[in-house]
């Protein structure tokens, strides 16, 4: 019996031949699913769809959440609006990454941050030791499931998915409380490969056929499942991937990249 984490669309994994997964992290999860090649090239041409429900999720509450979250990561949460998500670093005191998130703000005194899976518990207890005021981390990960589809057909396909219009939702921008297929979820649209592309937080229980009634609607258009080995190579194009040590803390403190930095 494999000791790794699975994911709840781990089971539909098998409806694809020459899925392929590796160790991720201490995650079972598929590297690829037909071939990185076409993977990639979907992704750039139509459109790819990415189980990345390994990915942490935290709901940070109360009156001062807002100035806590200010306080922990590099960019400036306070420019942000309901419906609106960013980009940015947890850092330590020496200028040495924790990991790179992403921050959404749910409403004035409600955000979710996404953290990256191999850190969930390392993140959660750095958060947890600077605790100020009146804020509540609640660690969401195991019930959130996190589909991805990339690609510049995304925005055709999710039409077929949900009545929301999300032709006309600015890039880092969400809706909440969003009807897929029938069930609830927020939908963002951050595009980290690179292409445009919509994120699809819903519970664990709904993943499965969100991603199903998904690889249905587009068909047509060309929708393929993507393992990692497409997602690591495009990710490199939108986002900085994380990584720890000496030579992130010197390279960060050197160039303070605008976009994680206020």
């Amino acid at each position: 019996m494999s000791s790794l984490q699975r994911t709840p669309l781990y089971p539909l994994y098998s409806d694809f031949p020459s899925a392929r997964c590796i160790d991720f992290g201490g995650w079972e999860l598929p590297v690829q699913f037909s071939g990185i090649v076409q993977e990639h090239e979907a992704v750039r041409k139509q459109a790819g769809l990415f189980d990345v429900s390994h990915m942490g999720e935290f709901i940070v509450t109360g009156a001062d959440a807002e100035a806590f979250i200010q306080k922990m990561t590099t960019n400036d949460v306070t420019r942000l609006s309901a419906g609106q998500a960013q980009y940015t670093l947890m850092c330590y005191d020496n200028g040495g990454t924790v990991d790179d998130l992403l921050v959404y703000k749910l409403s004035a005194d409600q955000f979710m941050l996404v953290v990256n899976a191999s850190n969930i518990d390392k993140d959660l207890q750095w958060l947890q030791d600077h605790l100020a005021g009146d804020v509540i981390i609640r660690n969401v990960s195991a019930e959130t499931a996190l589909i991805a589809i990339q690609g510049p057909d995304a925005v055709n396909i999710m039409a077929q998915a949900t009545s929301e219009t999300l032709s006309e939702l600015p890039s880092f921008h969400f809706i909440q409380n969003a009807q897929v297929f029938g069930t609830t979820a927020l939908l963002s649209r951050t595009g980290y490969t690179g292409e445009d592309g919509f994120e699809i937080y819903c519970s664990a229980a709904d993943a499965p056929a969100i991603w199903s009634g998904l690889l249905a609607a587009g068909q047509s258009h060309g929708l393929i499942p993507t393992g990692l080995g497409a997602r690591v190579y495009d990710f490199a194009s939108r986002r900085n991937c994380h990584c720890t040590g000496r030579n992130f803390q010197a390279r960060f403190l050197r160039l303070k990249p605008a976009w994680v930095s206020s």
